[in-house]
């Protein structure tokens, strides 16, 4: 708890003064992104916009999220018309969905991981690593550059050795004053780039305290294909009523 005092009084000092490159590694870097990124108790209503070869659908969905430093858990339940009722279960990197018409409850694993959810282009595994990247890779600052009128470092990414996360090496973008990660280029092993995420909206949710609320992530290896996801309304001061995440509240 100390440790996450400490960088948090750390980040609002970089936030407010600009920090050279030389100041930082790659790792202290990341480290300020997964701080930033923290949420402790949130509710929040989001939108899939999935576009493919011109055809646009559109998935509403209210997640809410917990974590308590050790473990971290969600739970999200589509709220458009056609896949009412369907809901994910995240515990730390455990996957399950429960599908209300067939009242099955299903757990994410091995292949399947692989997989996109709900015909978008993140795939079950993108949105288990999202909250774990410093314990999945180890990072190297390369350098910096202006992306979008933004200053950003510029951190490459390749999988730690005793992790086996989706993507071998990624490469970011990060904003430096607001340490948000701007871009984000998903590689496989051989150097083929798989996949791309970029934030096309920043917010400061709580003084000097800034999040992405819209991403777009497109699937360089199926053409025609992307999807945003815009953040409509979040409260990082919802208290989670006991026991909604949890394995019996999804069938619910």
């Amino acid at each position: 708890m100390l440790k996450r005092i400490v960088t948090l009084f750390l980040l609002t000092l970089m936030t407010a003064f600009s920090v050279s490159a030389g100041d930082l590694t790659g790792t202290e870097i990341m480290d300020l992104v997964d701080e930033n990124q923290f949420i402790g108790s949130a509710r929040f209503e989001s939108e899939l916009v999935i576009t493919d070869r011109g055809r646009e659908i559109r998935k509403q969905m209210v997640t809410y999220m917990e974590n308590d430093g050790t473990t971290a858990q969600a739970l999200s339940e589509f709220t458009n018309p056609r896949d009412r009722g369907t809901k994910y279960l995240l515990i730390d990197d455990e996957m399950w969905m429960f599908f209300p018409d067939a009242e099955d409850l299903v757990r994410i694993s091995g292949h399947m991981l692989e997989q996109n959810m709900m015909g978008s282009d993140f795939s079950y595994q993108d949105a288990l690593e999202s909250e774990n990247l410093t314990s999945l890779y180890t990072f190297e600052l390369t350098g910096e550059e202006t992306y979008e009128g933004r200053q950003v470092y510029v951190i490459e990414a390749y999988a730690a050795p005793d992790a086996r996360p989706a993507y071998h090496h990624r490469r970011f973008l990060v904003d430096s004053q607001r340490f948000v990660i701007l871009k984000d280029e998903m590689y496989a092993r051989g150097g083929r780039l798989l996949k791309e995420m970029v934030t096309t909206r920043v917010e400061e949710v709580q003084e000097g305290r800034w999040m992405p609320m819209e991403m777009v992530m497109e699937d360089k290896l199926k053409a025609g294909s992307k999807t945003r996801m815009e953040i409509i309304e979040i409260d990082l001061d919802y208290e989670i009523p006991e026991g909604l995440i949890s394995l019996r509240s999804l069938q619910r």
